[in-house]
């Protein structure tokens, strides 16, 4: 690189040779990106860093390597897909590479030689790809709060035959299942996983004096997630006290002389359930079961479950919804699964008793209880302009295993709970 009269100049991403190809100057932490063989792959990185305009090309060599098939591509919201990762994608299949044909009302790119398809979808409307067999994915903007871990979960499954690969290029926005998923397990080890990390000003024409003001205005950990791609409790996160590296272990069976205990949230599109088991040695919680089972079950179907899981087990107690909700206990009690009505009815109180057992490491988790812990690491309060937490939580409709769990375990007083070490291996 050059300077002239305080202009750098670099050379882009992309270039066209003189003999028609192709050449990519990748940045440092593209180069690291291109190389890794993982087969879950996590560009994690500051904003502007050169992550989607690599996306194409990523897609483009698996097209290459693995031959005629569906491709998946997709981002946390279809309005965010039109503004950027789409034309990136078209510029390199159509103008550049002439490979075929965008169809607009299917978001599907046709190769126009083969079979092989490139589907567009969001992360909020994921039903387009539940028919698709994949041979790989490319994830965009996976760290936005739009982007679900069911969404994920039905990546996985259409690229479980060809047992193809996943790319993950995002921004970090908060704390959840990317984290708990993805980084975790590169953290632990976990060959299937690689998570590549850098600053924005990788990219070289992201100028660095934005870089030093973003660093000297924003919060420490606003600016390490949104410029450096690396993970930090962001204020207005409700469960700060829950230590993910003490209380999240691995699945053990629990023994059939352990106390059982259930929260619920009730309604008819996102009813959801935690089941707890109380180790009487200890005195500690165990959150061993979920329960998100989506729309379309009857109250009878849901205790009929509830009868399954917990079979062979002594259930203490059931708490669930609202003071005004009793008419939907009376109907669960009718079907021979009572659900009493918690005994504090402040949402805040009962976030204040779940806190409290957090905060004296009194709950566990099994590390396997993927929609609760990204729940759990992204339940937070709204910010106000100076990114101080308010009293209003954001989006709390959306979390229905929280409430379950607030539901039952605001029953307990933390301080006069049993305490102890569990006896059980950390996670991972």
């Amino acid at each position: 690189m050059t300077a002239d009269n305080n202009v750098t100049e670099y050379k882009p991403y992309r270039e066209t040779c003189p003999d028609g190809s192709l050449m990519l100057n990748f940045h440092p932490g593209q180069s690291r990106a291109w190389r890794s063989t993982a087969r879950f792959l996590a560009m994690l990185a500051g904003t502007q860093s050169g992550k989607t305009c690599f996306e194409p090309d990523w897609l483009y060599r698996e097209i290459q390597e693995r031959g005629e098939g569906d491709y998946l591509v997709g981002t946390a919201t279809f309005p965010l897909l039109e503004l950027k990762l789409l034309p990136e994608f078209l510029n390199l299949f159509i103008n550049l590479l002439h490979l075929g044909k965008y169809h607009e009302s299917k978001h599907i790119f046709q190769f126009g030689a083969s079979k092989t398809r490139i589907i567009f979808f969001s992360a909020t409307n994921p039903e387009g790809i539940e028919s698709a067999t994949a041979r790989a994915a490319v994830l965009d903007e996976a760290g936005q709060k739009q982007f679900r871990a069911e969404t994920w979960q039905a990546v996985q499954r259409r690229l479980s035959l060809s047992q193809g690969r996943a790319l993950f290029g995002t921004t970090l926005y908060q704390l959840g299942w990317l984290k708990n998923e993805v980084y975790d397990r590169w953290a632990a080890g976990d060959a299937g996983y690689e998570v590549v990390q850098f600053d924005s000003t990788q990219n070289p024409a992201f100028p660095a004096a934005e870089f030093e003001r973003a660093r000297s205005v924003l919060p420490a950990w606003k600016f390490d997630m949104f410029y450096r791609g690396r993970y930090a409790r962001p204020a207005g996160l409700i469960y700060d006290a829950f230590n993910e590296a003490f209380c999240k272990v691995r699945r053990f069976d629990i023994p059939k002389s352990w106390l059982i205990y259930s929260g619920h949230d009730f309604g008819a599109a996102n009813p959801a359930a935690v089941f707890y088991a109380q180790d009487p040695d200890t005195g500690l919680f165990y959150a061993w079961r979920e329960y998100l089972p989506g729309a379309g079950r009857s109250i009878a179907q849901h205790v009929e479950e509830f009868k399954r899981v917990t079979a062979g087990y002594h259930v203490l107690r059931r708490s669930g919804g609202s003071h005004q909700e009793d008419e939907i206990r009376q109907g669960y009690a009718a079907h021979g699964w009572p659900i009493l009505e918690p005994k504090l009815s402040s949402v805040e109180a009962q976030i204040d008793r779940v806190y409290a057992l957090h905060k004296l490491n009194k709950v566990m988790v099994f590390d396997d209880l993927r929609f609760y812990l990204d729940e759990k690491m992204s339940f937070s309060r709204e910010l106000d302009a100076d990114y101080q937490p308010t009293d209003r939580i954001e989006d709390e409709a959306r979390f229905h295993l929280m409430a379950a769990e607030r539901y039952i375990l605001s029953d307990f007083t933390p301080e006069t709970a049993a305490g102890g070490r569990p006896r059980v291996c950390r996670s991972w």
